[in-house]
């Protein structure tokens, strides 16, 4: 990683607030070139508080864009943060529309040339494609990295119409963690208290609305911008990881895009900026590449963007299993179009007599991290284990086979119960018997139909069902083994369908895999400069000054432990998904928050799946005297009918209970 320390421009920054059409006031950091003409504007916007959760990572990239000749601006979504206003759902149109009104007022100002694009991961990946459809005048541009083209799908709420436990409950817990903390009297002053309590008065546990709404209702088409890709008329640069679950939005945006307004790239990496050096590697210059991007489509440069493939991406070379990797090797090839005409079709029929397929329902433990950080437990183990609570088809690999995309299955299923699921992974099987997960698809069988209905299987029927696998690229090597595992169960990723312990019979005379399989032809001319960014902010990690830590902080804990219960037969699985633990910023500020998360299930029960979620946030300006802590608990279980939730938030200033809310709801399980 190379620290930037000079650059074309010299450059200023300043905290300010951006005017909304009903008055409400966003907080907003502005970096600047110092130049007496206008330039560009790029705006990052989410809901992360740019005064410190997100604070480090944005220095290491507005400061770099402003020494390049753009005013890089970095706002806080209303309700959260330092902005005005109450917190609403994720991508609510007030959100959105928002967003609109702050490209405007962007464009409007006098250090602006009225060109804006539009930047962000994750959440912020998702809100510039989102107002990019709405199509304001002055964004030209966006780049768009780990996020999503449809909220239903290709989200943290659903995976092939099953609802995602791992995700859902976890990120809607972490939510509801995240919209209870205060404003910083640092920035608002004495309005923070009043604030704060107005806020915590609107907040509502996103879990209710996700399982309200069960099937690809209107709720979920609403910001899933593959319901109109032509109402984007902005240039997007799409960007993701084949360790990130929201990498297959990239090859529909290639597909789906015009291609002189579009570029794809995904590489070996887990849900981060590709220049931060995060496992797995390698890394690359990834601002220098988005300057490219910006240079062409705001400042009417010849950077030759539009000379690259259609999509770049990298094909890993086959590896041992393991949980974290620092880089994985593999080559860089780049597509003309996509579909790719370097990738065809080949199918693998699958061979024997009918087989029951009843998988215990701990199956899927070991399935790593749904949001891979580069933590050193993200990435799935050895698969052995996962396989043999599987049923199981091999394939020699005669010569190496490079796969690019999305696997597909095709499985002849006879059920003798009105719902369950079916999840299908691709193993690579080296000669020593170790299997590493390459990818995996999962098909909740009431949304067979599609994922806008819920239609029960008939007892007894047979019918023929297809899903894709999520995307990827992997190189197969000759002598190893393509293992494609078929598993009833996939907890906790999969909530487990009432009936789902009877699983189903899969004949595999009616039954394929189709893998698409890449011309075996490096692309040449692709590459990368090394990683840069700006300055760092300084902020130090460790004990908060005062020794506070939460209580559960009191013992150091592994990051994924699974324990299990031989009697009775039970399985949890301890995951600390170590967002950021205890920061002191150089302004003073002291942040301390704390996770754990814990999923329980009996192998031969699915109505015993639990969920639970427990947060703690500390904030604390020792030189104001000012301490305030969110605590919050999140559980999720289920009957035959219904999901069972809980919530709890309890919050302190200065160590007195100002806000204690608790929240229980039955939901009906309508598909889920």
């Amino acid at each position: 990683m190379h620290i930037r320390t000079s650059f074309p421009y010299e450059t200023t920054h300043e905290d300010l607030r951006i005017p909304l059409p009903d008055g409400t006031l966003l907080y907003a950091r502005v970096w600047r070139p110092l130049t007496d003409e206008p330039v560009p504007a790029i705006l990052e916007y989410l809901p992360y508080r740019l005064t410190d959760w997100t604070a480090p990572r944005d220095w290491q990239r507005h400061p770099w864009y402003a020494g390049h000749g753009y005013a890089s601006v970095r706002v806080d979504v209303r309700g959260h943060g330092n902005s005005e206003g109450l917190p609403g759902d994720e991508y609510s149109a007030t959100e959105l529309a928002d967003g609109v009104a702050v490209v405007d007022w962007l464009a409007a100002q006098p250090w602006c040339d009225g060109k804006v694009g539009m930047f962000g991961i994750s959440w912020g990946g998702f809100n510039s494609l989102q107002i990019a459809a709405l199509a304001p005048e002055p964004l030209k541009a966006v780049v768009t990295v780990c996020s999503t083209d449809d909220r239903y799908d290709n989200d943290v709420h659903y995976m092939g119409g099953s609802v995602l436990a791992v995700d859902m409950h976890a990120w809607a817990s972490t939510m509801l963690a995240f919209v209870s903390r205060p404003p910083d009297p640092r920035y608002v002053g004495e309005a923070w208290r009043g604030m704060w309590l107005q806020r915590l008065e609107e907040v509502e546990p996103f879990i209710h609305t996700w399982l309200d709404h069960q099937t690809r209702d209107r709720y979920w088409r609403h910001g899933s911008v593959c319901e109109d890709y032509g109402a984007i008329d902005a240039a997007v640069l799409a960007v993701g990881g084949w360790h990130d679950p929201y990498r297959d939005t990239v090859l529909r945006l290639v597909e789906h895009l015009p291609a002189d307004r579009v570029r794809g790239l995904i590489g070996p990496w887990s849900h981060q900026y590709p220049d931060r050096g995060l496992p797995p590697g390698p890394a690359i210059g990834f601002l220098q590449e988005t300057l490219r991007w910006w240079d062409h489509w705001l400042k009417g440069k010849d950077t030759g963007v539009l000379d690259d493939p259609l999509l770049r991406s990298y094909i890993s070379d086959s590896h041992p299993p393991a949980t974290v990797y620092d880089t994985l090797p593999g080559r860089w090839v780049g597509e003309p179009a996509w579909p790719s005409p370097h990738v065809s079709t080949v199918s693998y029929g699958l061979q024997g007599a009918p087989l029951l397929v009843r998988s215990p329902q701990h199956t899927g433990v070991d399935a790593g991290r749904f949001f891979p950080f580069g933590n050193d437990a993200d990435l799935p183990p050895d698969q052995r284990e996962e396989d043999a609570r599987s049923v199981c088809f091999e394939f020699e690999v005669g010569e190496e086979t490079w796969v690019l995309g999305r696997p597909r299955v095709r499985l002849r299923l006879t059920c003798e119960v009105p719902r369950g699921q079916v999840v299908a992974r691709v193993c690579d099987v080296a000669p020593d018997g170790s299997s590493t997960l390459v990818t995996r698809g999962v098909l909740n069988l009431s949304a067979r139909s599609g994922r806008d209905k819920a239609v029960p299987w008939e007892p007894g029927a047979t019918e023929d069902v297809e899903f894709e696998l999520n995307g990827i690229g992997h190189a197969f090597p000759a002598g190893h083994r393509i293992r494609l595992a078929v598993s009833s169960a996939y907890w906790p990723w999969i909530w487990p369908q009432p009936e789902s312990a009877a699983g189903f019979t899969l004949d595999p005379a009616g039954s394929v895999l189709e893998l698409p399989v890449r011309a075996k032809e490096s692309t040449p001319g692709i590459s990368f400069e090394e990683p840069e960014q700006s300055e760092p902010l300084g902020v130090v990690s460790g004990v908060a000054a005062d020794g506070w830590s939460p209580d559960t902080l009191d013992e150091p804990r592994p990051e994924r432990l699974v324990v299990r219960d031989v009697a009775k037969g039970e399985w949890r699985l301890e995951v600390d998904p170590r967002y950021g633990g205890t920061r002191a910023y150089p302004d003073g500020l002291e942040f301390t928050e704390d996770a754990l998360e814990t999923y329980t299930i009996n192998e031969t029960d699915p109505l015993s799946a639990r969920a639970r979620s427990d947060w703690s946030v500390r904030l604390h300006r020792p030189e104001l005297g000012w301490e305030a802590t969110v605590r919050t608990r999140s559980e999720l279980a289920c009957d035959g009918t219904d999901f069972l939730t809980t919530n709890e938030v309890v919050c302190t200033d200065g160590g007195e209970v100002v806000y204690h809310r608790s929240w229980e709801k039955r939901i009906p399980r309508t598909a889920g």
